[in-house]
C-alpha cells in the first residue's frame, strides 16, 4: 500500500497522538556529500498503545486535524526502556576536620 512509513516514536505526550521521526540518508546533487534528513509526522493513535522509542508503522489517511494526516497501523518493536543517570554527588566529605 502506498503511503506506509516506518519510524521511531519521539513523543506521545498528547492524547491519541504520537510524533514519529523518520530519518533518511540523502546525497547532495552537486557535492555528492551524504547527509541525514529527519522528518517528523504526527499520527493518530486511537488506543494510546505506542510509547517513546517504539518502532512503528504509520499510513496516510484522511486528515484528523490540521497536522494529523497519518494513523498508526502497528507497533513493530517495543522500546527496551530508557537509561536514567544518577544525580551527581555534590557533598564534600571532610576527613574529620572541623571548620
Amino acid at each position: 500500500m502506498a503511503g506506509e512509513l516506518q519510524g521511531i516514536v519521539s513523543s506521545n505526550s498528547r492524547d491519541k497522538t504520537i510524533t514519529v521521526s523518520i530519518a533518511s540518508r540523502e546525497t547532495h546533487p552537486l557535492y555528492r556529500k551524504q547527509y541525514t534528513k529527519t522528518r517528523k509526522y504526527t499520527a493518530h493513535d486511537e488506543n494510546n498503545e505506542a510509547g517513546i522509542g517504539d518502532k512503528v508503522e504509520i499510513v496516510a489517511c484522511r486528515p484528523y486535524s490540521k497536522t494529523k494526516s497519518y494513523k498508526l497501523t502497528k507497533v513493530l518493536e517495543k522500546s527496551h526502556g530508557t537509561v536514567e543517570l544518577k544525580d551527581e554527588v555534590t557533598e564534600v566529605i571532610d576527613n574529620g576536620e572541623e571548620k
